[in-house]
């Protein structure tokens, strides 16, 4: 035994591989598995993403940091594959332009040529000599009565408020695109996006961990923080499982400690020996590196649900080791010696243990025919893990007590105290049978109100920085990734698309490639055009100053500083407070250090050169079409052999589970081969119950079947599935009584469930067969007892985890165990009643007394 043990951990240790890959969890026949196939095939640049949030203080700021990031990113070719800015980068600033209103348009290109007396000298001199000089400008047009006060109020007021702050040594932000904005265009955004496609690394625990450091990493090198006026965040596919997997790692040790020391403590109570519970601690560790190891080679690759099979071994093994543990234990107090104490053990024990064995490994392999492949791969591994935990239950635990020769129990083994309890069952069971069908009717009609939440988003910890940054992202509804995409045949079928699915209630709105292409282009070209004209020059001098010296920004703040005064002095009213506040400013200004007149042209000239940039990029605006569409933008929606593709946005809370239902139904209505996050959270749903739901049928069949085989007696395999049927419903109903909703974790809980109740009930009717009374005195209820709080103190100790799907998979445990052993330690009894033969005596004694 010890050299296949040391072969497992040689085989295991050499071939383990696991995959965090949650698409490998399903099917990819099922029909949205194939849509979604066809989407990332035609579109794989779409796929395996991180999204970078890049918020600004100001528009010119995230703008700034968006650019410089992204082009940094883009140079890092060893952990990204592709980088791109879906709202940003050169096109849009050039065209972004015509996809406002013909209103907007005019609004924004009157506001630029309003402000052309101002822009002129900040485009000849883009310094803080320069913008003092442009305000110098405009203040002499006031002196001369060409302008007036009140025109640069906003411009005066604002500048007076940043250089104020920068004097006091505080964090000040200026934006020029607010600042020339008129309130009837296009507000400029403080938020910008970035997409990456990141180098995985599958076989880490945490594929994009490398990637997602990077852009930390980039961020901080280039001062990107809230100190600077920026913050950075990242979210998507990549980094949201990656950050899925470290809140299971978190306190995992914890965790794993408190497992560890519960079912330590319970084996002790169970057997009161360390030799015994150091046997039975051997035989599943062996037996765990055997499953592992043959696991491995049926599979080739653990995933993230097949991996469970870990506790459902433990869970299973520490039965079957108590089970013989405690009769061993039964027989030496009665006098018999270690040999002998095994062989009767074997004797009693042999016939139910390979019965629950057999049914277990049916059960889990009813899960195979299923398109969970998940689940499918868990029952593999599982059933024949049973096999494993049965054959070193009967050979290796064995030898090993009689290697360890334990000392026999000074106590009996059984529960004698049980023994009113036991009599209390058999004068009152027909009540205990009626409040237990009553509880199952009662469970029964819960049932409509289980609630399947199956959102994946519901599983992680909302706290995590990935989660935190998807939920503000979601607050926006056009930026939601609760999308649906859809494939048509050619960009005309993807119009088409559009024009139908835009008239649903659901859709807030749908985009295709034509969405690029702006509507009424002559009109809003026409404006752009004539604004073009008269400000070219304007932004475009022939002559553009060298940077200043110190001592000529001194000099040129100064002269406005005196200018302001002066023009101040004769009028009243809030433009000559604010101008007055300023002459202040820029004396004080003008008295400070180099260094307090370099931090204010660092904030105020940045700004300055991006809007001066785009406003350039506005003015030289084309017209659009399918053809011009940069490559990047194109390719995002026609593939290469033609394909369109089609993104259908929901209307109301996109994180609202009853909104997306609607959302989803609604649009495959009209695009049955739809995808996306909606479709695939709900159809996994459906895939994910309907292989319980078939595999509990199957299971269901096969267990009867082999039940029928061994024990030839439909009621007495009634007898062993019914209270594990109770048990389930049971569950089911505390669930909706305390609001805990089924999903994707914590439905796994059934399978061991399933598992351990059928061996338990087994065991009953198998001693009940052979003639045992006063069951719950015996040691096979002390047995099963044990068996159920080693596995649910050890397994509930996972409610303790940090991840929110991992806590509810411990905590449903805890519930399925506690009423599988109420449903073993009362239902069972009370449903068997007294063995055959004393059913016939004590009722010919009622014959003959009558």
């Amino acid at each position: 035994m010890a050299v296949l043990t040391a072969a497992a951990i040689w085989f295991a240790a050499s071939h383990f591989a696991m995959t965090t890959n949650t698409q490998a969890l399903i099917s990819p026949k099922v029909g949205w598995r194939v849509n979604e196939a066809e989407l990332n095939a035609a579109f794989p640049q779409l796929t395996e993403t991180t999204l970078i949030i890049v918020d600004g203080r100001t528009p010119e700021l995230a703008e700034m940091a968006a650019a410089r990031l992204a082009e940094r990113l883009a140079a890092d070719t060893a952990r990204f594959r592709a980088v791109k800015r879906p709202d940003g980068g050169a096109w849009l600033a050039q065209h972004g332009v015509l996809f406002g209103s013909v209103a907007q348009v005019q609004s924004t290109t009157q506001s630029l040529i309003a402000a052309q007396p101002l822009l002129g000298p900040l485009a000849a001199d883009p310094s803080l000599r320069g913008i003092a000089g442009a305000l110098g400008t405009i203040l002499t047009g006031v002196e001369n009565g060409s302008a007036k006060l009140a025109d640069i109020d906003r411009p005066m007021a604002s500048l007076d408020e940043a250089l104020t702050k920068v004097m006091a040594g505080r964090p000040a932000y200026f934006s020029w695109a607010a600042l020339f904005a008129d309130k009837g265009g296009q507000a400029s955004p403080t938020r910008r996006l970035i997409l990456a496609r990141p180098v995985l690394d599958f076989g880490a625990l945490k594929p994009g961990d490398k990637a997602v450091a990077a852009i930390h990493a980039a961020a901080r090198a280039m001062q990107l923080d809230a100190v600077h006026g920026v913050t950075v965040a990242v979210t998507g596919d990549v980094p949201l499982n990656d950050e899925e997997f470290a809140s299971l790692e978190e306190n995992i040790g914890i965790v794993g400690i408190i497992m560890a020391l519960a079912m330590l403590v319970t084996l002790w109570f169970a057997v009161r020996s360390v030799k015994i519970v150091a046997a039975i601690v051997m035989t599943i560790i062996a037996g765990l590196v055997m499953a592992t190891a043959i696991g491995l080679a049926a599979v080739g690759t653990l995933n993230l649900i097949s991996v469970a099979f870990i506790p459902l071994f433990v869970g299973l093994g520490v039965d079957f080791g108590i089970q013989i543990a405690v009769r061993f234990n039964d027989e030496r107090h009665r006098g018999a010696a270690t040999g002998p104490a095994l062989e009767n053990a074997a004797a009693a024990l042999g016939a139910p243990l390979a019965l629950a064995a057999g049914a277990v490994f049916l059960g889990f392999g009813a899960f195979l025919p299923t398109d969970y492949i998940g689940i499918s791969e868990l029952g593999i591994i599982a059933g024949l893990g049973m096999v494993v935990a049965l054959a070193l239950s009967v050979t290796l635990l064995p030898a090993l007590l009689m290697l360890l020769a334990p000392e026999s129990p000074a106590r009996e083994v059984g529960f004698a105290q049980a023994a009113p309890v036991d009599r209390w069952l058999v004068r009152h069971r027909r009540s205990v049978l009626w409040a237990f069908a009553l509880s199952m009717l009662g469970s029964i009609a819960l049932l409509p109100l289980v609630r399947f939440d199956f959102n994946p988003l519901h599983l992680r910890n909302p706290q995590g920085p990935a989660m935190r940054a998807l939920a503000d992202l979601m607050r926006d509804p056009l930026r939601t990734p609760n999308t649906i995409a859809v494939v048509t045949r050619d960009a005309d079928a993807a119009r088409a698309l559009v024009r139908r699915v835009g008239t649903l209630p659901e859709v807030a709105q749908a985009v295709s490639i034509d969405s690029y292409i702006p509507e009424q282009q002559a009109e809003k070209l026409a404006l752009v055009q004539d604004a073009a004209l008269l400000l070219d020059l304007t932004l475009n001098p022939f002559d553009v100053a060298p940077p200043p010296t110190d001592g000529e920004v001194v000099l040129a703040l100064r002269t406005t500083r005196d200018q302001l005064a002066r023009v101040a002095a004769g009028q009243s009213g809030p433009a000559a407070a604010h101008a007055t506040a300023l002459a202040v400013t820029l004396s004080r200004l003008a008295a400070a250090t180099p260094a307090v007149r370099a931090r204010a042209a660092q904030v105020l000239v940045p700004p300055l050169t991006v809007m001066l940039d785009q406003t350039r990029a506005v003015l030289q605006a084309g017209e659009v079409t399918r053809e011009t569409l940069p490559p990047e933008i194109g390719g995002d929606w026609i593939a290469k052999d033609g394909k369109a593709r089609v993104q259908i946005f929901p209307r109301g809370d996109s994180n609202d589970n009853v909104v997306l239902r609607r959302f989803t139904a609604a649009v495959a209505k009209l695009a049955p081969a739809a995808t996306g996050l909606p479709v695939a959270t709900q159809e996994a749903a459906r895939t994910v119950a309907w292989a319980f739901v078939q595999a509990g049928a199957i299971a269901l069949a096969l267990v009867s079947l082999l039940l029928w085989l061994v024990l030839r007696d439909v009621r007495e395999v009634a007898f062993t599935l019914a209270p594990v049927v109770l048990s389930g419903f049971l569950t089911l109903g505390s669930c909706v009584l305390i609001g805990q909703p089924i999903n994707f974790a914590n439905i796994i809980a059934f399978p061991l469930l399933f598992g351990v109740g059928v061996a338990f009930h087994i065991y009953f009717v198998m001693a009940w067969r052979g003639g045992a009374t006063d069951l719950l005195q015996s040691s096979l209820a002390r047995a099963v007892l044990f068996s159920a709080l080693a596995t649910g103190s050890a397994f509930g100790a996972l409610w303790l985890s940090y991840h929110p799907g991992t806590a509810s998979m411990g905590k449903i445990l805890m519930m399925s165990l506690a009423w599988t052993l109420v449903c073993a330690l009362i239902f069972e009894p009370a449903l068997l009643g007294p063995p055959r033969g004393k059913a016939r005596d004590s009722a010919l004694d009622r014959a003959q007394a009558t």
